[in-house]
């Protein structure tokens, strides 16, 4: 186990009757990183959290969290981690402050009202204090919730899909914050669907069906899988994209606004197609780095259903 990591478990499992939601799943996160966790609605992810921040105990596996074994310290790992799930948590028919000063007495939170009134400034509640929690957009949920992780200066938080269902605009000042919070030395383990927001994490681990399927540094996942991507621009995509179905080379068509990105892991096989097209039809052809997106819709179309009736 690593020293330097804030998270390292090996072999996580866990089943819930016939069905294996986790299946050996390994992770280590290092200590101040923001880590990306990416993976289709059903594929373990809440479970996996949920498992790391001692909620749920693993049917299998071993590590740590903070120091603290996963299946023996859970009561300690729930001291020191801020964990944000996918739907609001709090007392609606309390208000923000009262929220959050709830939450600061289950945590024993020292110079309470104090830390309160800390915790309104900086995530900009301060104005909106009295409020019912209730009332408030998705937004302002969203800052409320953060702020209750935040209230007892937890060294690592543990955010399950937490701008599900907010503007772009919220979504880019939780964002803000989370860059803050990750130069300040806490460390981010964050559940996403935005390949936006992805690309804004220093490492990513794609998960599907309960397995892991890879990880690492975000900006070298791409270069993992192995995809060559070419873009296609101009007019007839339509038709271009039923063309392009089984040619050589040709293993993911994607739409992206009015382009078409086509990739495929035999690059020469995949630049022939592209040539012999090019030569043929209207459209303008480039080749292009495979982002993150193409990386996981190729890395989905391989993975197996875990709740499909042959997968058992």
């Amino acid at each position: 186990m690593s020293n330097d990591a804030v998270i390292d478990v090996r072999g996580l499992t866990k089943t819930y009757g016939t069905r294996l939601v986790v299946d050996h799943f390994d992770i280590c996160v290092p200590r101040g990183a923001i880590y990306g966790f990416l993976g289709p609605n059903g594929s373990g992810k809440t479970t996996t959290i949920r498992m790391l921040c001692g909620l749920l105990l693993p049917d299998a596996g071993a590590g740590t969290c903070l120091g603290f074994d996963v299946r023996r310290q859970a009561g300690e790992i729930k001291k020191h981690v801020g964990y944000m799930t996918q739907k609001f948590s709090l007392y609606e028919d309390l208000s923000i402050r009262e929220n959050l000063d709830f939450v600061a007495q289950m945590y024993a939170v020292k110079n309470r009202k104090q830390r309160v009134a800390q915790a309104l400034d900086e995530l900009g509640l301060a104005d909106r204090a009295s409020q019912l929690a209730g009332a408030l957009s998705g937004g302002w949920k969203q800052r409320l919730a953060l702020a209750a992780c935040l209230i007892h200066d937890p060294q690592l938080l543990l955010l399950d899909e937490p701008t599900a269902g907010v503007d772009p605009k919220a979504r880019r000042e939780f964002w803000d914050e989370i860059r803050r919070l990750s130069k300040a030395g806490v460390t981010v383990l964050v559940s996403t669907h935005y390949m936006d927001e992805a690309v804004q994490c220093d490492f990513i681990t794609y998960i599907a069906y309960g397995r892991k399927l890879i990880d690492g540094p975000s900006a070298g996942i791409a270069e993992q899988v192995g995809l060559t991507t070419w873009r296609a621009e101009g007019p007839d995509l339509g038709r271009l994209e039923t063309t392009l179905v089984g040619q050589p080379g040709v293993l993911q068509i994607a739409r992206f606004g009015s382009t078409l990105h086509v990739s495929g892991t035999d690059a020469a096989a995949l630049d022939g197609t592209v040539r012999r097209l090019e030569a043929e039809g209207p459209q303008r052809w480039s080749l292009q780095p495979a982002g993150l997106e193409e990386a996981f819709i190729y890395l989905m179309t391989g993975a197996k259903d875990n709740f499909a009736r042959d997968a058992a």
